[in-house]
């Protein structure tokens, strides 16, 4: 009788989700038109507001021709894209938007190099703050210089400030033109109180394409009876897995007490690789769920009767078969600032039901939505794609939320302990002088720590910063279109 009522049901949801056009899956757009039709068809199954973009409704269109006569309304595939977004940040102002990480891509080939941590990159990862005074102009700031890069071989480190570009004073008008070039100059200078000064120094950068490890810093810091575990971690790329599990094995191999991770650069990334990180972290709660999926209505209907574990994501004991080192803490302390987003915020939520999560730092970008990559193909899979175009999309797919069904957090995660990042005491990562990392040692041990020189220097308002500019590098996102399902709705 299950049976029967499973094949009812997925046949009232095949005649529901595709009523849109009369049998559009089987007529093939004209060659002019393809990419625009794979963006039409994909956000129609799979964004996560498409029911609230009466363009994208299922009824909207009587067949194919009908799509074809909307489609040929917009000169490029990009501008169709954003039309189709429910109120997108590119035509929003930031408090007003509600899609603001949706993303697409005229070649698939970069898009899958940066979501594994692989970039077109001098090696200087920025952020970008308003010059005191004024609501236009720019200063940027060096937060780390990436090993193995062509920055790493030059005179500039974390804390260095700059204001102009090719010698034009960076604005929020220009700063991404004249930052996304392959090869440009930065010119330095100094903070006197809230005036900038140039000190004549200029340090000339050239792009290549360079592979990130995420695992940025990894060190046990011995404080009194406490073995602290110290991790600088950048960014949820799956590739790397092995290696942080690596890391967390020296963790447990040096008997540490207490773990201080750091995420405040980290932009996010893999949601398997979050729940990971998250089962090291732990290693008593294998098989509980550590985050919950909720996508769009039809796509979520038929999860939940054809695999409704799919939407659940769990503590896991293995990496493709090898064991996890798990730490087994029941508190962890974490490190952020405004730059901390997505598979980053995931952490934290996720773990937030299970254990005492001391976060330490600023407020959190508030992501608590996540994609996946569709391609042009007869189920959005990389398998059989158009081999006429390389575009592909990063749309917004699902919601998350933890154990406890919390995910509301759109205006960040607050810190339990707040300590701002000062561009002019920005301090070395990894020393137990370093603000944040001192704040978070200090709540281990119990000792006190200096506020007044921790709380020297200047705040700057953000403005944004280099992960964030890139766009793909500030999401959280699943591996793949759940293509089985896509097979059984058609």
């Amino acid at each position: 009788m299950k049976t029967i009522l499973k094949s009812v049901l997925l046949l009232f949801l095949l005649a529901f989700s595709l009523q849109s056009c009369e049998d559009q899956d089987d007529v093939a757009a004209p060659a002019d038109l393809q990419v625009k039709d794979f963006i039409w068809k994909g956000l129609n199954q799979f964004y996560l507001w498409q029911a609230d973009v009466p363009n994208l409704a299922d009824d909207r269109f009587n067949n194919q021709e009908a799509l074809n006569s909307f489609l040929r309304g917009y000169s490029q595939p990009e501008d169709l894209f954003q039309a189709l977004l429910n109120k997108p940040i590119s035509k929003f102002p930031k408090g007003q938007a509600i899609d603001r990480f949706s993303w697409i891509v005229s070649d698939y080939t970069v898009l899958e190099g940066e979501l594994q941590g692989t970039t077109k990159n001098n090696g200087v990862d920025f952020g970008l703050s308003y010059k005191p005074g004024s609501t236009t102009d720019l200063l940027g700031y060096v937060r780390y210089i990436i090993p193995n890069s062509d920055a790493s071989g030059k005179a500039i480190k974390r804390g260095d400030i700059f204001s102009a570009v090719n010698g034009t004073q960076l604005t929020v008008s220009n700063y991404r033109s004249l930052l996304s070039s392959d090869s440009y100059t930065l010119s330095f200078g100094t903070l006197n109180g809230t005036s900038f000064e140039s000190n004549g120094k200029t340090v000339s950068l050239v792009k290549s394409t360079l592979d990130e490890n995420p695992i940025f810093i990894n060190k046990v810091i011995t404080s009194g009876s406490h073995k602290i575990g110290y991790l600088m971690y950048n960014g949820f790329y799956a590739n790397y897995d092995a290696q942080l599990n690596a890391a967390f094995a020296e963790f447990k191999s040096q008997g540490i007490t207490d773990l201080v991770l750091d995420l405040r650069y980290n932009g996010g990334g893999s949601i398997q690789t979050a729940t990971r990180l998250a089962s090291m972290i732990t290693g008593q709660y294998t098989g509980k769920i550590f985050a919950k999926e909720k996508w769009n209505a039809k796509i979520n209907a038929a999860f939940e009767i054809d695999n409704p574990e799919y939407l659940n994501n769990r503590f896991v004991d293995k990496i493709d078969g090898s064991p996890i080192n798990s730490l087994n803490l029941s508190k962890v302390y974490i490190l952020t600032t405004s730059g901390t987003a997505s598979a980053s915020e995931l952490v934290i939520n996720g773990l937030v039901p299970y254990i005492s999560v001391v976060q330490v730092g600023e407020t959190t970008i508030g992501k608590n939505v996540g994609s996946v990559t569709l391609y042009d193909s007869p189920t959005f899979g990389k398998a059989k794609r158009n081999l006429n175009h390389k575009y592909a999309m990063q749309p917004l797919v699902l919601k998350i939320v933890n154990a406890a069904d919390f995910g509301e957090y759109t205006d960040g995660l607050k810190p339990t302990f707040e300590q701002l990042e000062r561009i002019s005491n920005l301090g070395v990562l990894g020393d137990t002088s370093e603000p944040l990392l001192s704040v978070a040692i200090s709540q281990i041990t119990g000792a006190t720590g200096k506020k007044s020189q921790l709380d020297s220097g200047i705040v700057l308002k953000n403005f944004t910063d280099a992960k964030a500019m890139d766009g793909v590098r500030n999401q959280m996102y699943v591996k793949d279109a759940p293509e089985g399902l896509l097979r059984s709705l058609k």
